[in-house]
């Protein structure tokens, strides 16, 4: 549970000045850092309408769309991830809940992944019922990936199909059937502050193992596509501060858009909020190659967790 989840607090540390709030987050950060990775299994034709998405099919982003890839490929990929210092690798695949027709050969999957010595699985494959969810504990899944993306409070105006509550009871069934749960959020939507606090909260009272935070990457033809200035740098690290502060025993992990910072605030991140690193590329977005990473966390004397 969250050292610190009021409100007014939160707000008046988001509001010092920068410097002396991350001293603050930094006393919740440990030494090491934790890598992980993913494979995009499955890419494009997603029924639902979140405004950000590239995989949505309610706008024409011309990604290019696959059905499920092959058990060996997922192998060859993990494989090739602990060769890099990942330790948790993730099958990611498009689309509001799993496919049924997909389903067995995802859990199929998940088996290859635990069989590579040094890796955990982790999946992120949408909303889930219960007989899915508990499927997914007896194939011996490790972790479960799914964001409340943005506070409940503005979630109406990332998508309409459907609910912040259903991301809710996906995250519940995770811990139900004893599976760890990374569940993070999507930064510069045109949250406000008050906002990204609502988030920090929330977050606290789910509690997960892992927090990923993403910054938002404009994908043209979405209606974000325009959204770059919707957060600056100083702003992403005063949130990474914030939520670190209120969840303190969790994995804070900077994900998908980093790039957005700089090599020097993303190494300031790494030493005063951030514990874990999504390395090598995202879905549908290009990021930092692994051995770029292991220089940075290096170059800050921080070690790799494995």
């Amino acid at each position: 549970m969250s050292l610190l989840k009021d409100k007014t607090e939160l707000q008046r540390l988001y509001n010092l000045d920068l410097e002396e709030l991350l001293n603050i987050s930094s006393m919740y950060v440990k030494n090491d850092v934790e890598f992980c990775s993913l494979i995009n299994a499955r890419n494009g034709k997603c029924s639902q309408n979140c405004k950000y998405c590239a995989q949505s099919s309610h706008y024409n982003t011309d990604i290019e769309s696959f059905p499920l890839v092959d058990i060996k490929t997922v192998k060859e990929t993990a494989v090739n991830a602990l060769q890099n210092k990942v330790s948790r690798f993730a099958i990611v695949t498009s689309g509001k809940t799993p496919d049924e027709s997909d389903f067995d050969k995802m859990l199929e999957m998940i088996k290859e992944v635990n069989a590579v010595q040094g890796l955990k699985s982790c999946a992120s494959i949408g909303i889930l019922t219960e007989v899915q969810a508990k499927k997914l504990a007896d194939a011996g899944l490790k972790r479960f990936h799914h964001n409340i993306n943005t506070a409940e409070s503005y979630y109406s105006e990332i998508c309409t199909t459907h609910t912040f509550e259903e991301r809710i009871n996906t995250c519940r069934l995770v811990k139900k059937y004893g599976m760890e749960l990374c569940c993070g959020v999507i930064l510069g939507m045109g949250e406000s502050v008050e906002q990204r606090i609502e988030m920090a909260i929330a977050l606290s009272d789910i509690a997960p193992d892992s927090i990923p935070v993403n910054i938002l990457m404009p994908i043209a033809k979405t209606p974000f596509e325009n959204y770059i200035d919707k957060i600056d740098e100083e702003h992403i690290l005063r949130t990474l501060a914030i939520f670190k502060i209120a969840n303190p025993s969790s994995i804070l992990r900077l994900c998908g858009g980093r790039m957005r910072l700089s090599i020097e605030n993303q190494e300031k991140a790494l030493r005063c909020c951030v514990e874990g690193l999504m390395t090598g590329n995202y879905l549908t977005t290009i990021g930092q190659t692994p051995n770029q990473d292991i220089e940075m966390v290096q170059r800050i004397g921080k070690k790799i967790k494995c």
